[in-house]
């Protein structure tokens, strides 16, 4: 399988380069499927979140201009990604990983922010867990933030939350999904702690003509 055959490459490339990454309480990772949330800091922190928890494997969003070359969208989808309209995201964009997560053994990957330009969290990680029964797992990622910063051997470090669990009996109204999106953003704070007390994000600019 082409996800299998590429971590194989990609994580001694990247141990050769930069290193073995630090990875933090991998102990809170709980059986069966689960969902990642994370702060998305990075292009590749889909990729390096991933590796920090094979041989588990995932499913991805990716936008769906990325989909418009037939060979691109064939390789995207060997790697358990599917399209999204981040602009205009229908029903598709709940109901696909919710089929992923119920039906099979990929977990996922969910920036609840939607972009590397916002902090704001949203919603739908949450419903998604609701749906398909499956616990969020907060993770954050310090370290390289691109590709040519790897070789500077500064440290990929990773670490995990404790998992946080939706209750299917409560409804997902305004108020709970407050709640839910507080535990995430105090599990980001701590675990940003852990790694380095000193750590602060900073936002990078968001480009005009960037989707998303």
């Amino acid at each position: 399988m082409l996800y299998t055959f590429l971590v194989k490459i990609v994580n001694p490339f990247l141990t050769l380069i930069n290193g073995r990454t630090r990875i933090y309480n991998r102990e809170n990772l709980p059986d069966g499927n689960y969902i990642i949330v994370a702060p998305h800091r990075t292009w590749m922190d889909p990729v390096l979140l991933a590796l920090a928890v094979w041989p588990k494997e995932f499913s991805f969003m990716a936008k769906k201009e990325l989909f418009k070359n037939p060979i691109a969208g064939r390789f995207l989808r060997s790697l358990n990604a599917y399209p999204v309209d981040r602009k205009h995201p229908g029903p598709s964009a709940i109901k696909t990983p919710v089929k992923f997560l119920r039906n099979g053994n990929l977990s996922t990957i969910i920036f609840p922010s939607g972009s590397r330009y916002s902090d704001k969290l949203k919603g739908g990680a949450t419903l998604i867990a609701k749906l398909a029964n499956v616990p969020l797992v907060p993770a954050v990622y310090q370290g390289p933030l691109k590709f040519g910063q790897l070789f500077t051997r500064k440290p990929r470090q990773i670490a995990f939350g404790k998992p946080i669990y939706v209750d299917r009996k409560k409804k997902l109204n305004e108020e709970y999904e407050a709640e839910l999106e507080k535990k995430m953003q105090e599990a980001f704070d701590d675990l940003d702690k852990q790694i380095d007390p000193n750590f602060v994000y900073v936002m990078p600019p968001k480009p005009k003509d960037d989707d998303f």
